[in-house]
């Protein structure tokens, strides 16, 4: 490692890829490119795009996210299989700065799903590795549960992965098994102990099973330790991954004792962290380090004093660090559409003028409905405006629904369905599931409902409801969201929503959902 990148600690963004392997995360092609595009513009430095021989659809969006890529890495991953390292590389080669990253599992739990020796498995660590770097001079290997694998074999197999040509070396905690003292001893002994290994970049892959995740991350840069692999808003399978946001703000807050640096701009991370809250159909929980709904908020009086006084004395970073807003109040009905479009930018949203024009519509109609307008609420209009936008099957006409203590829930609704118009009324126990009866009679399908999850934008009784809606069909597995101040039609539109993504799923050959079982460099 050169002196060039001693105090740099590169970030690898897995958003894409392990984030989406989160049950029921999974993106759209479209929503990829859009992710992969923000990801660039804050200074990301390697971005692994997807898992190319996963699908056809994973391979078209690793291939389309290469091509559009201008300085960012872009990394594909592959199994320690000839053909999936073939496949990573059609995948990734047009890009300016790709990168393979080949893995397997090494730990005894792992080494005994293919039925491998040590030896055996050594062997093929050798053999993809060098496969890898005879077409790829920038490769990335992983000992997939690196953290519960024998110390002298855990050794074994990064020597011979770094004689066969890997440039950076990823050490997984696959199943946040370990803890921050750990985490440094093992990246420090290994850079210690291996050959050749201060010639290549160590990496660290935590999981969030015991919520240490960002502690062990910042304890391997500790030992060692140059990339941080990570995820927008700790995205990914069971309790999640490392979160980019909070190692960056954490390196940046604390430079008096984490001595680093990124090449994140830390201004965009609010307005990425909600896209992916978006797409992924995960809100943020309020409490969330750094993004959060509470991260910048204060209501205690003393609090409240201090932060009238000296904002430092409660607020460590300052809310504009992270893209957030000082203030939120104003807008109003009488406000007209150049103020919303600079509002808008001063969100960090860039919108055409089709999309303006259907949001400033909604935004009219929602300041005539609601008191006041805060930021939260003009960002959920674009996320409602944005995912109508794709409905093309099925559109919500007109809803009525009347309700209470003197008997079942009864919902009138009137939709298009390709383009004919059909009306229904159903009973159901309470508005919600009568109007999704009548959604079901007006288009049979066998979705089943995954989660239902509302959100209130902002405080108050006129405050907009985010809905959620998450359906399965034939292992395809599609989100909606919609926002309202009536609940029951937020509810309405973004399972709406999310019925015309499976639509779209089934019309298409190939689509987003992966077609074979792997295990993630978790």
């Amino acid at each position: 490692m050169t002196d060039q990148t001693k105090d740099r600690v590169f970030i690898f963004d897995t958003t894409l890829r392990d984030g989406e392997q989160s049950p029921g995360a999974t993106m759209t092609h479209e929503e990829k490119l859009e992710i992969a595009e923000m990801l660039e513009d804050m200074g990301v430095d390697i971005i692994e795009a997807g898992f190319p021989i996963a699908s056809e659809g994973d391979f078209a969006a690793v291939n389309e996210i290469a091509k559009r890529s201008r300085e960012s890495v872009i990394c594909g991953l592959a199994r320690a299989q000839p053909a999936d390292i073939d496949r990573c590389w059609e995948a990734i080669k047009a890009a300016p700065r790709p990168r393979i990253h080949t893995f397997i599992g090494t730990s005894p739990l792992h080494r005994a799903i293919p039925d491998l020796t040590m030896d055996e498995m050594a062997e093929r660590i050798h053999e993809t590795v060098t496969h890898a770097r005879n077409i790829c001079d920038n490769v990335q290997w992983s000992p997939m549960d690196a953290t519960r694998t024998e110390w002298d074999y855990l050794c074994r197999v990064v020597e011979i992965a770094i004689k066969a040509g890997a440039t950076t070396i990823n050490i997984p905690d696959t199943v946040g098994y370990t803890a921050p003292v750990e985490s440094a001893d093992l990246i420090r002994r290994l850079i210690a102990t291996v050959p050749g290994a201060d010639e290549v970049i160590f990496s660290t892959h935590c999981h969030n099973d015991l919520g240490m995740a960002t502690a062990n991350a910042l304890a391997a840069v500790e030992g060692g330790a140059r990339q941080i692999e990570c995820t927008i808003n700790g995205l990914g399978e069971r309790a999640g991954n490392t979160a980019l946001e909070e190692v960056v703000m954490a390196m940046r807050t604390r430079g008096d004792i984490i001595p680093f640096d990124t090449g994140i701009d830390t201004r965009k991370i609010m307005q990425i962290s909600r896209r992916v809250s978006t797409v992924s159909g995960f809100p943020v929980q309020y409490n969330k380090a750094i993004v959060g709904k509470n991260a910048f908020a204060h209501e205690s009086g003393i609090h409240q004093d201090g932060m009238l006084k000296n904002a430092e004395t409660f607020e460590i970073m300052r809310p504009e660090d992270v893209g957030l807003a000082a203030t939120s109040l104003v807008m109003g009905k009488h406000s007209g559409r150049a103020a919303l479009r600079a509002k808008l930018k001063d969100l960090g949203v860039e919108l055409g003028d089709n999309q303006l024009k259907d949001t400033f519509v909604r935004f009219k109609e929602l300041a005539d409905r609601k008191k006041e307008v805060y930021d939260e609420d003009i960002l959920a209009l674009v996320t409602a405006t944005m995912a109508d936008e794709q409905a093309n099957h099925l559109d919500i006409v007109s809803l009525r629904v009347a309700c209470g203590t003197g008997g079942p829930a009864e919902a009138t609704l009137e939709m298009e369905v390709g383009g004919e118009t059909m009306t229904t009324t159903e009973e159901g126990d309470g508005p919600v599931d009568a109007t999704f009866k009548a959604v079901r009679k007006l288009y049979p399908n066998e979705a089943r409902l995954q989660l239902y999850q509302v959100h209130a934008v902002t405080e108050g009784t006129d405050a907009q409801a985010t809905v959620s809606v998450r359906l399965e069909e034939d292992g395809k597995i599609a989100t909606g969201q919609s926002a309202d101040t009536d609940t029951v039609v937020a509810s309405a539109r973004a399972y709406v929503n999310a019925l015309n993504r499976l639509y779209v799923r089934r019309s298409k050959t190939g689509g987003d959902v992966k077609e074979i079982s792997y295990k993630d460099v978790s």
